[in-house]
């Protein structure tokens, strides 16, 4: 590689020069170049940068050789003649600018500018911090793609590139710097975190294996690389939920996690509460056990965060826009004032009908009375003959009293289980677009999300039982009527129906389902082994032409607690070791080119409106499955739920679906 500039002009000359220049942003290009392509004889419509992105190439300049291989930057001037031949498949940034003297009498500029524009100049150099680079191409190319007023943001990120490209150009003049690779690792995943990066792709990136990018980076970090990743992103959401209203869909997306449930276990797991508790914790001036703060994190130079969750091109991020999880907006201090406003009215009904039970105001035991006179009424009922009005619900957070026939049923996240029962309910929190139960709850009122719902709309309903999954919503709405609380994501789904069953009475409809669904699993496992098909291998993923997440667990949803744990069919043994030692629900991002080892015999692949079209992908299809008519793309809404309904849907399906594509081959 050679570089042509003027040795003896500094950094600060150039970039004073830059400073007083009024610039003009043309265009921000990404393109791609397949091995071996040529491209000769492209003049430059305006000065300009390029920068390779990914893959190796041969770049010259009016036919003179500027850059060669990988991590290098080229600048051209208007009318220089550009040739690039692609080693490997390439991909490249190309930025166009005009530049003019912004105070053409300023004798000192038109004296600089005389000694040489470095607008016009031709150079090039390898850099020695290319992430650092392209994290400011990246964000210049997403401001301008965006278009509007986002175009003068764009402007200003230009300027950042070219303090970039001065300060790497300065650095590649003297003597050569150590690259420092694990440094260079921690700043990339700063820059990316809320990209899926896996261990295999961040060690492919830096030339290290797996296991060295581990040794590595647990010497010089003391933890692992995606320990550090885990808490890099928690502590970025922590700085969300403590600063903003943004929704918990929102968040979770905006620091790289797809499923927001997923990361509300992982938000527990470090952070002692879940992220709602955390939220409200901070709200009321608690102190907070933080297992990790701002100077664990500053590990390399620290990057300011970045909201990416609308303009993010991982599109399986951008799926809670369309599949249902539409946040309702919650003005907490109303909500609990008319919360409050709910007690003070029962409050006074209830003195107002204590005539009668006027000893009992100094009772410390009169707040039990109710309840106690609840039970023997029910009691006396059942021994008369006559049909008692409530039952005692045991569950976690005690025993309940609940009527023994609600008319008025709110539920979060478990409608399937109540519709399987025959119970519908008169609200709901928001579902999935395209879920198994979607058309038989036309009619229910939607809450907002089952982990955060909408408090006036809960009280609006003036429901006479409440059933929630999480002891969060427990907390939230208790208070407003009977609420049981179902730990639905740490019970088997025949606990969970049973307990189901209990609360309303329908212990026989329970066994019935769960009696029906064993005997339609047992059919299911006969048909699939006539047809030769128990011992093939299945995968699961979800994403788009960037990468794929890979599932990894018998409880991830997209039909993994079908095919995993009912039919019990295997994956591709490098995901199977996996499974097998998942505790919850857990998956893997992987690169394109990573892909194949992670794919079996057949491929589910998650589907939701505006998923990337993959046929363009050269990997994905030369991947058997999808070459030889073995995949099967299932809804994501359809496939999100582990009620009873949905699980007995899902069945239905992925028989069919196996038994049919097994057929076709």
């Amino acid at each position: 590689m050679r570089e042509e500039t003027r040795a003896d002009r500094g950094c600060d000359e150039l970039a004073a020069l830059w400073n007083l220049a009024a610039i003009k942003l043309l265009d921000v290009r990404l393109h791609a170049m397949k091995p071996g392509e040529r491209r000769y004889g492209y003049r430059l419509p305006a000065s300009g940068f390029v920068c390779g992105s990914r893959g190796k190439a041969r770049l010259l300049l009016d036919g003179r050789l500027f850059a060669e291989g990988r991590d290098w930057l080229l600048h051209g001037a208007k009318g220089m003649t550009v040739d690039i031949e692609a080693e490997e498949e390439f991909y490249y940034y190309v930025v166009f600018y005009r530049a003019a003297l912004a105070f053409p009498g300023w004798r000192s500029l038109r004296q600089r500018m005389e000694a040489g524009s470095p607008f016009n100049e031709a150079y090039g150099f390898r850099v020695a911090d290319p992430l650092r680079l392209l994290c400011r191409f990246d964000e210049l190319a997403a401001a301008w793609e965006r278009g509007g007023i986002a175009r003068l943001e764009a402007k200003g990120l230009f300027y950042r590139l070219v303090h970039e490209a001065l300060r790497q150009r300065e650095a590649s003049q003297g003597a050569s710097a150590n690259i420092d690779p694990i440094g260079l690792a921690i700043a990339y995943m700063q820059a990316h975190y809320t990209d899926s990066l896996t261990l295999d792709g961040i060690a492919a990136r830096f030339g290290f294996s797996p296991r060295h990018l581990t040794l590595r980076f647990r010497e010089r970090t003391g933890t692992s690389p995606i320990d550090y990743l885990i808490r890099l992103r928690l502590e970025r959401a922590r700085e969300w939920l403590t600063r903003t209203d943004v929704s918990l869909p929102d968040i979770a997306a905006a620091v790289g996690y797809a499923d927001v449930y997923y990361f509300s276990r992982l938000f527990r797991k470090h952070m002692g509460m879940s992220p709602i508790r955390y939220r409200q914790a901070h709200a009321d001036g608690l102190a907070l056990d933080r297992p990790f703060g701002l100077s664990e994190l500053s590990i390399g130079e620290r990057k300011p965060s970045r909201y990416s969750v609308v303009d993010s091109e991982n599109h399986y991020h951008k799926r809670h826009e369309s599949g249902g999880f539409i946040q309702m907006k919650r003005n907490a201090s109303t909500g609990w004032a008319m919360v409050l406003l709910l007690g003070l009215t029962l409050l006074l009904g209830a003195c107002g009908q204590s005539g009668s039970n006027a000893g009992a105001a100094g009772d410390s035991s009169a707040e039990a009375k109710p309840t106690q006179t609840s039970s023997a009424a029910s009691a006396a009922a059942a021994q008369s003959g006559s049909e008692a009005k409530t039952r005692t619900v045991h569950m976690v957070k005690g025993d309940i009293e609940v009527p023994a026939h609600p008319k008025r049923v709110v539920v979060l996240y478990m409608q399937g289980d109540l519709l399987a029962l025959g119970v519908k309910p008169v609200g709901m929190s928001n579902i999935e677009g395209g879920a198994a139960f979607a058309s038989e709850t036309r009619d229910a009122a939607t809450l907002g999300n089952w982990f955060e719902p909408n408090m006036e709309a809960v009280l609006a309903l003036d429901p006479d039982l409440i059933v929630v999954p999480s002891e969060e919503t427990y907390e939230m709405l208790h208070k407003v009527a009977p609420t049981v609380f179902v730990p639905t994501f740490t019970m088997t789904t025949a606990e969970r129906v049973k307990f189901m069953g209990e609360i309303f009475g329908k212990e026989k409809e329970a066994a019935a389902l769960l009696a029906d669904f064993d005997r339609k699993v047992a059919a299911g496992k006969e048909k699939l082994k006539a047809a030769g098909l128990e011992d093939k291998t299945v995968t699961i993923v979800e994403g788009g032409i960037k990468e794929m997440s890979v599932v990894e667990s018998k409880q991830y949803g997209r039909g993994s607690q079908i095919i995993y744990d009912y039919l019990g069919l295997k994956a591709p043994e490098v995901v199977q070791k996996k499974i097998d030692v998942a505790t919850e629900a857990s998956g893997e991002s992987v690169s394109m080119e990573a892909l194949p080892q992670f794919v079996g015999d057949y491929l589910f692949r998650s589907m939701w409106d505006g998923a990337d079209d993959m046929s363009g992908s050269k990997v994905w299809s030369s991947l058997p499955a999808v070459k030889e008519g073995r995949l099967i793309e299932i809804g994501f809404g359809f496939s999100y739920y582990s009620d009873i309904y949905s699980l007995d849907k899902q069945l239905d399906f992925v028989v069919d679906k196996l038994l049919t594509t097994g057929k076709a081959q």
